[in-house]
């Protein structure tokens, strides 16, 4: 038996045509051909890849077991192709092939996805790679240029070589759960009284803030790498520590948290940038991306 040939994109997509449409006559009339060119087109294609895709004995088309086989592969290359000619357009057209972004772990969910959405229904082919990061992890992704953007926290300073925009800020708050010490005591709490329970602290994976710490007062701490493992550990009463309100809000409106008043912070804003290499800008998706996180910054 002869090895079978090389199909062409054209027969490809009648094939499908035929069964998406039901018909040979219906399939002609929607590629506008005739019908023997559609039969004459399958025929060829038949021939090239040396197997029976029709049932010629029934009336409609109905596939064989090998076209049934054969029509999600030749579903496959038609969208692959059509997804390649939009990527290529695009391209012409000046927007990147992919847009790179870390997070700040810290940012609103529903801001991220807001924004995701819209930048999804506005650039379909271009894709996107997400970081979600803690501290100085989205400013080394951006320095790096592991990342074309990034949006994070207030900690460190911004050097020449980036751009920096101001995107609103997070309250955070410090709470316990409800049977943790600190969280049965009235009214404000002493710094030297907080100092005495174990803290559980947020970390990052880079170097740019090694032995740096921020809003650390405890004797101990424990280091946490990721926010939700913070926020389960605090919920089971395992220490105490500062969340995005937004983040605990129904655990505070359920008692599963209790919010503490500190003396030296009952609250503190943690304000966000969205920064860029000012040697590498993104391009028009990018640069699409940046600016409606900017005009939906909550004022």
């Amino acid at each position: 038996m002869r090895e079978p040939g090389l199909p062409t994109l054209d027969q490809l997509r009648v094939f499908v045509a035929v069964i998406d449409c039901g018909s040979f006559s219906k399939a002609a009339r929607e590629l506008h051909r005739t019908q023997s060119v559609v039969s004459y087109t399958i025929a060829n294609l038949e021939a090239q890849l040396n197997v029976a895709l029709f049932d010629r004995s029934k009336r409609k088309p109905t596939l064989t077991e090998a076209g049934k086989a054969l029509l999600a592969d030749a579903r496959t290359v038609s969208m692959k192709v059509d997804a390649m000619r939009a990527r290529a357009k695009t391209l012409a057209q000046g927007v990147e092939a992919e847009v790179s972004i870390a997070v700040d772990v810290m940012f609103p969910n529903c801001r991220l996805v807001e924004a995701l959405l819209a930048f999804q229904l506005q650039f379909p082919t271009v894709g996107l790679r997400l970081r979600i990061e803690a501290l100085g992890a989205v400013m080394h992704l951006v320095s790096e240029r592991v990342c074309q953007i990034g949006i994070t926290g207030p900690m460190m300073d911004f050097t020449d070589a980036f751009q920096s925009q101001p995107v609103g800020a997070i309250t955070m708050i410090p709470v316990a759960a409800p049977n943790h010490p600190l969280a049965l005591i009235d009214g404000i709490i002493p710094t030297e009284v907080a100092r005495d329970y174990t803290q559980l602290v947020l970390t990052d994976r880079s170097q740019l803030t090694a032995g740096q710490n921020f809003g650390v007062i405890a004797v101990r701490d424990w280091r946490l790498g990721d926010l939700g493992a913070k926020h389960m550990l605090l919920r089971n009463g395992l220490g105490w520590g500062s969340m995005p309100e937004e983040m605990i809000r129904e655990d505070l409106d359920q008692g599963k948290l209790i919010h503490l008043k500190l003396a030296h912070m009952i609250s503190l804003q943690y304000t966000l940038h969205m920064i860029n290499r000012v040697d590498e800008a993104p391009g028009l998706a990018g640069r699409w991306l940046m600016q409606y996180l900017i005009d939906h910054t909550p004022t």
